[in-house]
């Protein structure tokens, strides 16, 4: 009855209206290439130091939810990650939207961002102080095996393995860009400032996928675009629910254990379960083609990290990723401080916490489901000025993050890069999860080494570690055990 009497706030009109138009608007800026969910929330901050804890941290969070599941938008249409969290998207979800099936695939975007949110708040409301102390666990080796094994993804996502080892190994060496994480010591900076901190990665994904898309448009000039019909149907069959449950379920509980280990995010979340999704499919040809499982791997992940991220920063009062970091400051200015005391001291707060994370994600659903035809008609837009108006975007996007002009020099740069790979054969996911990996990987690596006293073995040998070095044996194999695997059955007589 108590539990129940600390959710009553949540039903009053003006905190549902605020839940609703915090995810609204999350997922307006998710959907703008360049603004992130954490720019959103970092910017509303303010407006909620005159709410009650309740409502005003719910409105964040539903930013937060919104804006996660806003970058899919983009991805799937322009082939422009909104966020990084959605860059996996754009593998699967563009292609079905030059097929024309836009609407299907921001259907399956929205069903599966609404499920993996869904799991990930049921978790939050019951397993967040136990969950949260196997998070504590990690050191430095763990998160050094755990980002060796999220690269292991590059060996099947591109059909050329060489290809894909070289870009891979590509976005490593321009992932150690900038003051070496130990010492301090610039690398490749050439004298430029602007590249100290490496380069941006927001602006590098923006020229990575969207710019490079620009340059691919403007060859194409002059030849004939295929017509492009409305979207006439935004649920996904039956058929395709039933190919795409595993992915659901996978991408749903990755997501999940991605979100209460701090440090990580959404990014992540949703190569590991593209990844997975693949590795364990029937048909793994498909995936990159316009294949909704892929869409329902990476978008049930990345939406599931949004709540789990929130049971280390409530439990633990440590941020589950950048944007429970800027929601810790939201807590602060309520006077909350995160943490177990949080439970004993503020426990309708929690529970309320709880209960709108359950409401957000309903809304996202709602809203998300409401505006496919709205979104779908940037398909109509006439290419050249869709084209101009990506480029705009871009510049906007990549400058607004740090109003910093070295940003816009590294959109373009690595737009020629991307541009350079797609034609070639190149995989440019390859190149983008090596950026996001390879600094956590280094980093861990030398802090791990240190605590080691240089001893590899010892740093190696704890058993979570040894968990994710077996994972990523496994990994390496697999394609190899099912090429084996498909050649004995096609020599076997029917």
């Amino acid at each position: 009855m108590e539990t129940l009497s600390y959710l009553a706030p949540l039903f009053q009109l003006e905190v549902m209206w605020t839940i609703a138009l915090g995810t609204l608007g999350g997922l307006i800026i998710g959907a703008l290439p360049g603004l992130t969910a954490t720019m959103g929330v970092a910017l509303l901050i303010p407006l909620t130091f005159g709410m009650t804890p309740v409502m005003g941290l719910n409105m964040l969070i539903g930013i937060y939810i919104g804006g996660i599941y806003g970058g899919c938008v983009s991805s799937i249409l322009l082939r422009t990650p909104g966020t990084p969290a959605s860059a996996a998207t754009v593998l699967d979800g563009y292609p079905m939207a030059q097929r024309g099936e836009a609407g299907k695939a921001l259907g399956m975007a929205t069903i599966a961002s609404t499920i993996g949110g869904l799991v990930s708040a049921v978790v939050l409301a019951t397993l967040a102080p136990q969950l949260a102390g196997v998070a504590l666990q990690f050191g430095a080796p763990e998160y050094f095996a755990l980002a060796l094994f999220g690269l292991t993804i590059i060996a099947s996502l591109s059909g050329d393995i060489l290809k894909g080892a070289i870009s891979g190994i590509l976005g490593i060496l321009i992932s150690t860009v900038g003051a070496d994480p130990i010492s301090g010591v610039m690398r490749y900076t050439f004298g430029v400032q602007g590249f100290a901190a490496g380069f941006a990665f927001t602006p590098a994904l923006i020229g990575l996928f969207a710019l490079s898309e620009v340059f691919t448009q403007i060859e194409r000039i002059g030849l004939r675009e295929p017509a492009i019909t409305l979207v006439k149907d935004r649920w996904p069959t039956r058929g395709d629910m039933r190919d795409s449950r595993g992915a659901l379920v996978r991408g749903s509980i990755i997501g999940t254990i991605i979100g209460i280990i701090p440090g990580t995010g959404s990014g992540t979340a949703s190569w590991i379960a593209y990844n997975e999704a693949r590795r364990t499919s029937k048909t793994p040809e498909k995936f990159g083609t316009g294949h909704m499982p892929g869409i329902a791997a990476t978008e049930s992940a990345n939406n599931a990290v949004c709540a789990a991220a929130l049971i280390p920063l409530l439990a633990l009062g440590i941020p589950g990723d950048v944007v429970t970091a800027v929601l810790m400051g939201g807590l602060m200015i309520q006077g909350l401080a995160p943490g177990p005391l949080l439970f004993q001291t503020n426990p309708e707060v929690v529970v309320g916490i709880f209960g709108g994370t359950f409401m957000a994600t309903i809304f996202m659903f709602i809203f998300g489901m409401a505006l496919i035809p709205v979104f779908s008609r940037i398909l109509k837009v006439p290419r050249r000025l869709l084209t101009m108006s990506i480029v705009i975007f871009c510049f906007i996007g990549a400058f607004s993050i740090n109003l910093n002009p070295v940003d816009l020099y590294t959109m373009v740069g690595f737009g020629v890069l991307g541009w350079g790979m797609q034609k070639f054969g190149f995989s440019q996911a390859a190149l983008c999860i090596a950026l996001i990996l390879g600094p956590m990987m280094e980093a861990n690596f030398r802090r791990g080494m240190l605590q080691s006293g240089d001893d590899l073995i010892a740093m190696l040998s704890g058993p979570i570690t040894l968990l994710f070095l077996a994972l990523t044996a496994l990994s390496l194999c697999w394609p190899m055990i099912a090429a084996r695997r498909a050649a004995r059955r096609g020599t076997q007589p029917n």
